[in-house]
């Protein structure tokens, strides 16, 4: 099972040309992705402009799998909820509160989440969310990263069947693990986060993505950049 997982579009933020590389890049490939992954904001405003535009992902005729991040509204989600693609059940968890930069699961979730990866043991696994549950290294990001996450690792604990943690906000392909479980961070679309040992005025990359092989229960990622 191959998983394109794209973060952070911002649409409304500024003209949609690096969401337009993204689909191309996307579409380009020699062997379709069985579905694509948006770990959050997707809208810059949480206008129905910018979910219509949204919509052209529509067209690479595969499933899109979306949780709210911070910018959006969380009205034009179905979450929380589970998809099955491809064998591997998608856990879609919203983090977003409302009026705040931070993430949380508040225990509504978590107790749903913790009911659906037993309903589906013995299935690969994948908790999505856009905040991660991990610090990454720069003070800025970290301070709105998911809270309250040692609850996470609990659930996590229980489920040996949890094969990621896929997540976003932080504009940058980041890896880390969380209760002995990868945390695979999309990079931002939009843009990307200069992190603390950078030089600010570096030029902005193009965008980005991340692809996530699962074969026989084992999960590669690859990030790759979607250049012209």
């Amino acid at each position: 099972m191959l998983i394109a997982h794209l973060s952070d579009l911002h649409l409304g933020a500024q003209p949609t040309d690096r969401f337009d590389r993204v689909i191309a890049y996307i579409g380009s490939l020699r062997e379709p992705v069985d579905a694509v992954l948006v770990t959050g904001d997707v809208a810059d405003h949480g206008l129905d402009a910018e979910y219509a535009a949204f919509g052209r992902l529509r067209k690479l005729g595969v499933p899109v799998l979306a949780v709210p991040g911070n910018h959006d509204d969380p009205a034009a989600f179905r979450t929380d909820r589970a998809e099955t693609v491809a064998g591997v059940l998608f856990a879609l968890c919203d983090s977003s509160v409302p009026g705040h930069a931070e993430g949380w699961l508040d225990d509504g979730t978590l107790r749903w989440l913790d009911g659906t990866l037993a309903a589906a043991a013995g299935t690969p696994a994948f908790v999505c969310c856009h905040h991660p549950p991990v610090p990454v290294g720069k003070p800025a990001a970290d301070q709105v990263r998911q809270l309250g996450a040692g609850r996470l690792a609990d659930v996590l604990r229980r489920h040996p069947d949890v094969l990621a943690v896929l997540c976003g906000h932080v504009h940058s392909a980041a890896v880390g693990t969380f209760a002995g479980v990868p945390v695979l961070a999309a990079p931002g679309v939009e843009s990307t986060m200069v992190l603390p040992w950078e030089p600010e005025d570096r030029p902005e990359p193009p965008p980005a993505l991340a692809f996530h092989l699962v074969e026989d229960g084992r999960l590669t990622t690859h990030y790759r950049l979607c250049v012209p």
